[in-house]
C-alpha cells in the first residue's frame, strides 16, 4: 500500500512526545494556538452540521477523525464536545502519552498507531477530517490530502491547517520560533515544504473537495496573543471543505 510516510519527518515528533502536554515545553506554539485553533474548528463544524455550540455534547452522533494526532491536544476537546474521535499518528511513540492523558480526563478516545491511507484502505468513514499542522510533513501532500477526501463521508467536513510559504514565513515559523525563541527544536520545519494558501486550495480541489473558507492565525508578538483573520494569509492559516454529496 502506498504511503506518504515521511520517516524523517516522524522521527522528529516521536523525539518530542513526552512534552505533548507540557505548555511551557516544545509543544508551546500549539498551546498557544490552540484556542483560536479550536474556535475555528468549533464553528465551522457546528455551522456544517448544523449544531448548537451552547447545547450539550453539540457533536453527539459525529464520528471525527484527528489526523496526526499527537498527544491529543485537539481529540480531548473534540470528545468532550460529544464527538465519537479517533486520533491517528504515525509517530507511534505519540500515542502512549495521548492515550494516559485521555483516561486520566475521563475520556475515551480510539487512538492508533496508523496513516491516512491505511484508513482509507480500510474503508474507514468519518463526518469530519481535523487535518492540523501535517500537511507540510508529508512525502506526497497531493497523495495525502485524496486519502483524506477517501476518509469524508460524502457531505463530510475536513478542516486542514498549514503555514505559508513566503519570506515571512521563514521569518517566523524557522527563523522566529526555531532560532530565537527556541520554542521548537531546530528542524522541526522546512521552509519548502511549506504550501501557500492558493496552492493548498489546488490541492483540495484535485483531491475531490470543494474548498468553502480560509482564514488566517496571527501572532500578535506585542500582546503575546493568537487570533483569527479574514485577510493576514501570511503565515499560519487553515481552510475548510467539504465532499460534495
Amino acid at each position: 500500500m502506498q504511503t506518504t510516510i515521511d520517516p524523517q519527518e516522524v522521527a522528529k515528533f516521536e523525539a518530542m512526545a513526552a512534552e505533548w502536554w507540557d505548555p511551557a515545553g516544545k509543544f508551546k506554539p500549539l498551546h498557544m494556538m490552540n484556542p483560536v485553533r479550536l474556535d475555528y474548528i468549533t464553528t465551522q463544524i457546528a455551522a456544517e452540521f448544523g449544531r448548537d455550540l451552547a447545547s450539550d455534547l453539540p457533536f453527539k452522533g459525529l464520528r471525527l477523525l484527528d489526523i496526526g494526532c499527537g498527544g491529543g491536544l485537539l481529540s480531548e476537546p473534540m470528545a468532550r464536545l460529544g464527538a465519537t474521535v479517533v486520533g491517528a499518528d504515525a509517530a507511534e511513540g505519540n500515542l502512549p502519552v495521548a492515550r494516559i492523558h485521555a483516561e486520566k480526563s475521563g475520556l475515551d478516545i480510539d487512538y492508533r498507531h496508523t496513516t491516512a491511507e491505511a484508513l482509507a484502505e480500510a474503508g474507514e468513514q468519518f463526518d469530519v477530517v481535523l487535518n492540523m499542522e501535517v500537511v507540510e510533513h508529508v512525502a506526497d501532500p497531493q497523495a495525502y490530502l485524496t486519502a483524506c477526501q477517501q476518509l469524508l463521508k460524502p457531505g463530510g467536513l475536513m478542516l486542514c491547517s498549514t503555514i505559508n510559504r513566503n519570506p515571512k514565513s521563514y521569518a517566523m515559523a524557522i527563523l522566529g520560533a526555531e532560532v530565537v525563541m527556541r520554542w521548537l527544536p531546530r528542524g522541526t520545519h522546512e521552509w519548502k515544504k511549506f504550501i501557500t494558501p492558493d496552492e493548498l486550495f489546488d490541492l483540495i480541489s484535485k483531491a475531490g473537495l470543494t474548498p468553502v473558507d480560509r482564514k488566517g492565525f496571527v501572532f500578535n508578538p506585542v500582546l503575546w496573543t493568537w487570533s483569527t483573520s479574514a485577510r493576514d494569509l501570511s503565515v499560519n492559516y487553515v481552510t475548510a471543505s467539504v465532499k460534495p454529496e
